[in-house]
């Protein structure tokens, strides 16, 4: 009776697990695979003359152009700010810590639009400081600038929240030995702090890159649709969309999506490789 009760306990587990598979396959082909799928087939289906015609457009690639330059400026003050945070957070105790703390978290948890009409109504025209603005001759609604801070903004945690757990567990001890013996503070992070923070710190890259690319609702109130100018290529997918260019539009959405899945593919690799690191 017991051994048939196993078997019987075997095969329900086995009808269970291939219930789940069959599930979590459709659904995954359903809402992953199949829109990208359709996404490349409409990108080509012209022909990839029409296709590379598309891509090569002189707004398309001023869109590219921006779409990089924007994510280039976000990633250095995002490592920057990143590495400051998190070791303030970790390696201090101060007033207002958990204050800090939970304002980091804020960009996850309000919608892009919401951030894109707080910066434009801190640099728009209604604001007490667009007279200096003017002044100076700075323009950061319908600008460049005004992308890059709403991009900033809407990435700046995902370096930070990848690197704070690492620092915590690791604790202080071999640093604070470092400073006993008179090693400075650069040395300690070259030599002792960043190999522990090294595959963190990379995932975050990765995460705040992702973000980066892909980013739309802040960037669309800030950005006033200025074709060829403040157009990134989420925005110039949306405006060849709204033309019926819907080769031109999938088009872009197939470069979107291969740089998606290099970076997926880089993403996997450095969670394995930090897995293995830990283990």
């Amino acid at each position: 009776m017991e051994k048939q009760s196993k078997v019987r306990m075997t095969r329900s587990e086995q009808i269970v697990k291939w219930i789940l598979v069959i599930l979590g396959t459709g659904f995954v082909f359903t809402m992953l695979v199949l829109p990208l799928i359709y996404v490349l087939a409409t990108a080509f289906r012209q022909g990839i003359g029409a296709f590379v015609s598309a891509v090569t457009d002189r707004y398309a690639l001023k869109s590219i152009e921006l779409t990089v330059y924007v994510t280039v400026i976000t990633l250095i003050v995002n490592v920057i700010f990143g590495i400051f945070a998190s070791f303030l957070l970790t390696k201090y105790n101060f007033i207002g810590k958990r204050f800090i703390s939970t304002l980091i978290d804020l960009p996850l948890a309000i919608s892009p639009i919401i951030a894109g009409l707080i910066f434009l109504l801190t640099f728009g025209r209604s604001s007490f400081l667009y007279p200096y603005l003017r002044q100076f001759g700075v323009k950061i609604v319908f600008a460049v600038p005004g992308i890059v801070l709403a991009t900033i903004f809407v990435t700046f945690p995902f370096i930070s929240r990848e690197l704070i757990p690492v620092l915590n567990s690791i604790g202080k001890d071999e640093e604070d030995a470092a400073a006993l013996m008179g090693a400075g503070f650069f040395k300690i992070f070259r030599e002792i702090t960043f190999p522990h923070i090294k595959w963190a710190f990379l995932y975050g890259v990765v995460l705040s890159t992702a973000r980066a690319l892909g980013e739309f609702g802040a960037v669309s109130v800030l950005s006033g649709h200025l074709r060829g100018r403040t157009n990134t290529m989420p925005l110039h997918i949306e405006v060849t969309y709204q033309a019926f260019d819907f080769t031109g539009a999938f088009a872009m959405s197939s470069i979107l999506v291969a740089m998606a899945l290099i970076i997926l593919v880089v993403r996997n690799v450095l969670e394995y490789r930090s897995k293995k690191y830990q283990s």
